[in-house]
């Protein structure tokens, strides 16, 4: 009677197990944005869980977990349940170049599983309006003559604004003063009102501004133009060869999440990134959205640690860390 009572449980448990993950998800499912609400981020997350929604079934919640450079709220996803219900956005900031300047209690290689990549983003250097500087040469030759005093806004130590502003410093041979926010849209907001002299920020989060005529650009990281802001030039054009920063984004979820799993979740992902609506409203903000093939786990996590590769010896031999 005993063994039929305990073969009676474990047939009833399987069932459960097997009915669990067959149903999921059952419940609303939370992306974590390591990020104030408003910056470019956050604007990612609720474009694309609003449609991941659609598939998945289950309203798709974004919370803002601020600080630290957004190594806070990737902590935060990274110790959650591996149950598929907590899923961490972030980008090269948060999910690489952090890696080599924070003390942490979790490896962000290791400790997460790639679902995968969403969108890629240059940055745009950009500047309040009274800049006198007209063009990249003239901002640049701007800043030398204010070496030490011009003041650069960041989301934080080790965030895209701040690694790419210290990188913009190292090649023309100068030194800001970086102001932290806990985010870019409040920089932002505070470059439109002339508080800060200039971002290195995301085009994504200042395309709107810059079309507002808001704040003034002078420059794109990358070897081509952006669809969006078709006027402003490539650092390559612009008289700054080779500083090319792409700030890239991914969704990862805890080690041990089941593939299955992560296989609705990608599945979700490639439906929302094939919309069209989805799909004009990123390349409307300068976003780029990455190749099929880029989409699945496998490729962001094999290019998430040739990142690392690449940037931690940079980051390293720059001594960027927390003052």
């Amino acid at each position: 009677m005993k063994k039929l009572i305990v073969a009676a449980l474990a047939t009833a448990l399987t069932s459960i197990t097997t009915a669990g993950a067959e149903t999921y998800p059952s419940r609303s499912i939370t992306i974590i944005v390591p990020f104030s609400a408003g910056g470019p981020t956050d604007a990612l997350a609720r474009v694309l869980g609003d449609r991941m929604r659609q598939t998945l079934g289950q309203p798709i919640v974004v919370e803002n977990v601020i600080g630290a450079g957004g190594t806070i709220g990737v902590g935060r996803a990274v110790h959650a349940a591996p149950d598929g219900y907590t899923l961490s956005i972030g980008h090269l900031g948060t999910h690489v170049v952090n890696g080599a300047i924070y003390p942490m209690n979790f490896d962000l290689v290791k400790d997460l599983q790639p679902v995968a990549m969403i969108a890629s983003n240059p940055m745009m250097i950009v500047t309040k309006n009274d800049i006198p500087a007209k063009n990249l040469k003239e901002l640049i030759a701007w800043i030398k003559s204010n070496d030490g005093k011009a003041t650069a806004g960041t989301a934080g130590v080790g965030s895209g604004s701040h690694f790419s502003g210290v990188y913009l410093g190292q090649l023309i041979g100068a030194k800001f003063q970086f102001v932290p926010y806990r985010g870019t849209g409040p920089a932002l907001l505070d470059l439109v009102a002339g508080q800060i002299d200039l971002i290195v920020d995301q085009a994504s989060n200042s395309m709107a501004q810059v079309k507002a005529g808001k704040i003034r650009p002078y420059a794109i990281t990358s070897e081509k133009r952006v669809a969006a802001a078709p006027d402003v030039p490539t650092v390559d054009e612009a008289g700054l060869p080779g500083f090319y920063v792409e700030l890239w984004s991914g969704i990862w979820v805890p080690r041990g999440t089941p593939k299955d799993i992560i296989g609705k979740l990608n599945a979700a992902i490639r439906d929302a990134l094939a919309d069209p609506a989805v799909r004009k409203r990123l390349e409307e903000t300068g976003l780029d959205i990455p190749p099929h093939e880029m989409q699945t786990p496998e490729a962001l996590g094999a290019h998430q640690k040739a990142e690392v590769n690449k940037w931690w010896p940079m980051i390293k031999a720059a001594n960027i860390k927390i003052d």
